[in-house]
């Protein structure tokens, strides 16, 4: 079976492209779906669809279909061993554009989680979050800043040096809006404001971080009381546009602020960074600040590169010893149904010398015959198989003539139905509801 990944990311496509592929957690499980048996994979960085089986073109399809535009020539395709190598680097946070970011493992379990996918990508996703685990556990490519917000913070705290007494306000109080309080209050801000459209989540925050709740409705006001805004929702457009943000700081006299914008699709008009005393980032601005701590984790990644080799390894020489599988069952199923037949021959031609212990004796012995017989070529075939040769396999099945059983059960087998009607619809659905 053919392992495929086909998507764009941050190494690829601007923030303007991956914000118009950018997919609710929802919806891509519904994509993923549509398309069959795949898992579709979505952040702020990337969107993916990890596939199994002959459906990429499909794939792909659905992806400019939601853009809006082709994208022959900014997605990639990966196959086999280059696709399971991805999916394990990206586990592993070592695809991210903050190398060793948290979240990413959480987001490839909980795309996993939301389908039910078949053998193959089932294996290599169980395989790949093993990976992710053991990488973190490992090494230390997860310490210092980890994540787009804590980059976010540590930007904010070389442009005013010192955060304290300066207003910060959180736009979003999900995951991205904790960890940014959480950094914040690390470089000493001390009057963080939290914003959100539920008022439960802003609260539910500023409990955990000290710092205090306010309404949604307040947004314009609180936009010219704070010094620093980090946006972090989930909305589909922008929070703050570039009318208010002209606004804010009429109102603050110009004194400068700061807005960055961890959301993807972006919740703050680009435009905004025109204005006058106005510094506006977004995430792929924030590759600058990366760039600055990747060498420092130089090293960890080289250690995380290699789990990810010897991972790949394993998983490559399983995969060939599962592919062996079926000659080996084939060939002691045929050697089996010969020695029963011999037995049932010679307990006719001796007949009633025998009684009923006696039969069964001589059955065992039979496949005790073959156990013996086929222990040896067993072990050769799946030591073959797990060194990457399929070449001694596929002898021993010519040699006895598996192949033949193997096409006749084939050939037996009900004709597979055609994909449902209305399944290829799906896809445009989505494409439709965004």
């Amino acid at each position: 079976m053919k392992l495929s990944v086909v998507g764009i990311s941050h190494h690829v496509a601007p923030v303007e492209l991956r914000e118009r592929v950018a997919l609710p957690e929802a919806d891509a499980a519904e994509l993923a779906r549509a398309l069959g048996d795949a898992v579709c994979l979505s952040t702020c960085n990337r969107t993916e669809i990890y596939l199994s089986g002959d459906h990429e073109e499909r794939a792909l399809g659905s992806l400019e279909r939601i853009a809006g535009e082709p994208l022959g020539g900014v997605a990639y395709r990966m196959h086999d061993e280059a696709a399971a190598v991805h999916l394990f680097r990206v586990a592993a946070g070592l695809d991210s554009l903050v190398p060793g970011e948290s979240e990413i493992l959480g987001q490839v379990r909980s795309a996993y989680e939301a389908v039910t996918p078949g053998p193959l990508l089932d294996h290599v996703f169980r395989q790949a979050l093993s990976l992710g685990k053991r990488v973190r556990s490992e090494t230390d490519i997860g310490r210092g800043a980890s994540s787009l917000s804590q980059v976010a913070v540590e930007l904010v705290a070389k442009i005013f040096t010192d955060l304290k007494g300066r207003s910060i306000l959180l736009v979003g109080a999900g995951k991205m809006g904790a960890l940014s309080a959480k950094a914040l209050a690390s470089l000493g801000a001390d009057r963080v404001l939290v914003t959100n459209r539920s008022h439960e989540r802003a609260v539910a925050l500023a409990q955990q971080t000290g710092g205090a709740a306010r309404s949604w409705a307040e947004l314009d006001q609180l936009l010219v009381e704070a010094d620093v805004v980090i946006v972090s929702t989930g909305a589909p457009s922008y929070v703050v546009n570039v009318d208010m943000a002209h606004a804010t700081m009429k109102a603050r006299r110009h004194r400068s602020a700061c807005y960055i914008d961890l959301s993807v699709p972006r919740n703050v008009d680009p435009r905004c960074a025109e204005l006058e005393n106005l510094y506006a980032y977004d995430v792929d601005d924030l590759q600058k600040v990366v760039h600055a701590t990747r060498s420092a984790r130089a090293g960890e990644a080289l250690r995380g590169e290699a789990i990810v080799e010897a991972e790949m390894m394993a998983f490559f020489a399983e995969r060939e010893v599962r592919a062996a599988l079926p000659v080996l069952a084939a060939l002691r199923r045929r050697a089996e149904e010969i020695a029963l037949a011999e037995a049932e021959r010679t307990l006719t031609q001796v007949g009633a010398r025998l009684d009923e212990k006696g039969r069964r004796s001589v059955e065992a012995m039979a496949r005790a015959i073959v156990n013996k017989l086929l222990h040896g070529p067993t072990a050769r075939l799946k030591q073959a198989a797990s060194s990457g040769d399929s070449t001694l396999p596929g002898a021993a099945a010519e040699l006895f003539g598996i192949e033949d059983d193997q096409g006749q059960a084939a050939r037996e087998q009900p004709a597979r139905t055609e994909e449902p009607a209305g399944r290829a619809d799906n896809v445009v659905a989505i494409s439709e509801k965004r």
